[in-house]
């Protein structure tokens, strides 16, 4: 099994971003997103496979309160989308069992 690294997911991430929003995410942002997606999921339960969207939706609004709140930028809904999508894609290139 191959682990998840982060400066690889930044890597990643960064690659797989519309080139528009390059600029926007620079890699410390990326670093910091992270941080707070695991901050998210420390602190909440998972959810079941039918409550995917709810947490979706829900991690979502925490990055960017975060985000807002620490002064690293405001972002809108669908840039933090293609940030988790591209986090996802790196997450589906491991072979990590959930």
């Amino acid at each position: 099994m191959i682990e998840y690294d982060d400066e690889i997911a930044v890597k990643f991430i960064g690659n797989h971003l519309p080139s528009d929003l390059k600029e926007q995410f620079p890699e410390d942002t990326l670093y910091y997103i992270l941080d707070v997606i695991c901050e998210f999921y420390e602190n909440h339960d998972w959810l079941s496979e039918e409550d995917e969207e709810k947490e979706e939706k829900e991690l979502i609004r925490f990055i960017i309160r975060q985000a807002s709140k620490d002064a690293i930028g405001r972002f809108s809904e669908e840039e933090i989308r293609l940030v988790l999508a591209a986090e996802a894609a790196y997450s589906d290139t491991l072979d990590i069992s959930e």
